[in-house]
């Protein structure tokens, strides 16, 4: 899967992901693209090394004598996580298919309108992550934005202004980019995206349903 990734994770996103300073919906677009890619997942270990050697030469903190049992107790009332296997055939990766519950069968769709669907996943209140479903050749409404938004493919393929994105490309877009997304024909395209504030969309009937779709 590496060898046709070409748009990959920037080099701020993965140290703050290796520093734990993400918000859960970027964290899950990571630990999703992390699991396609074998060279931002190697940069990402190779960052928590670091973090852990700058941690190695931290001065020590008084605990409490009881941590070492907290903890432990803690770890004993959880639930115990079957090993998983890698299943090449599933669109959905890992990271994602623990939040949906399967794979795309598994996925309880919304329209949004002219085809395409979303399914927005539970994350935290700092950034929302959503998968939308694009019918081959349609269009997302042409849009801007008022912060990041990271677009992760894991079926077929989109265009836009920038470049083509397929299976594993994440598209980083800022407030600097307006662009209008179309899938490629003869295949539905299925996306992960993330944003840490509300798109921006130019023309009056998106802006009118926004609300309503939380996007």
């Amino acid at each position: 899967m590496t060898e046709t990734i070409k748009h990959h994770l920037t080099d701020t996103l993965l140290t703050a992901y290796a520093a734990g300073n993400l918000p859960e919906a970027f964290n899950l677009m990571v630990a999703t693209h992390l699991s396609l890619c074998d060279s931002c997942r190697a940069q990402a270990e190779a960052l928590e090394a670091v973090g852990g050697c700058l941690l190695a030469e931290c001065g020590t903190e008084a605990m409490a004598a009881d941590a070492l049992e907290a903890t432990f107790a803690r770890i004993s009332t959880g639930t115990a996580v079957p090993a998983r296997r890698r299943n090449a055939c599933s669109v959905l990766p890992q990271p994602l298919r623990d939040y949906v519950g399967g794979d795309v069968s598994a996925i309880r769709w919304k329209p949004v309108g002219m085809g395409v669907r979303q399914a927005i996943l539970p994350t935290s209140s700092a950034a929302s992550a959503r998968l939308l479903f694009i019918p081959a050749g349609a269009a997302v409404p042409d849009h801007g934005h008022r912060g990041v938004e990271l677009t992760m493919v894991l079926q077929g393929a989109f265009s836009d202004e920038v470049d083509r994105f397929t299976r594993g490309d994440v598209e980083v877009a800022d407030e600097e980019l307006e662009h209008m997304p179309v899938a490629d024909p003869g295949e539905d395209c299925i996306c992960l995206a993330v944003t840490d504030a509300p798109l921006r969309f130019n023309s009056w009937i998106p802006r009118l349903v926004q609300p309503f779709l939380r996007i």
